[in-house]
């Protein structure tokens, strides 16, 4: 039975692993937009910073009604990357068990 879960759990994992990557190329596009060291009328900043938001904003919305942003900053993204660490280690736990 684990033979057959540990493909699908090698995914989930690799999924997650995208997507923390997305978010952490997110965060770093940010600071570089507000430390102006990219520029926001850059054609192609702008669209990867929309494919960015589009991708990433509905997960922050739902962290952000539990989570509000404390002295104007903004802890969304550093938990939801917690959260990921922690469910792709669970996963690569859980597909080393099976699989071992």
């Amino acid at each position: 039975m684990g033979m057959l879960l540990e493909p699908f759990l090698y995914v989930f994992s690799l999924l997650i692993d995208i997507y923390f990557n997305i978010v952490v190329l997110e965060v770093v596009l940010n600071w570089l937009l507000y430390f102006k060291i990219i520029k926001v009328d850059n054609a192609v900043t702008s669209k990867v910073m929309e494919v960015l938001s589009l991708l990433t904003q509905p997960v922050y919305a739902k962290i952000r009604a539990k989570v509000p942003p404390l002295a104007g900053l903004d802890f969304s993204p550093f938990i939801l990357l917690i959260g990921l660490l922690f469910v792709g280690r669970l996963a690569d736990r859980i597909a080393a068990l099976l699989v071992g």
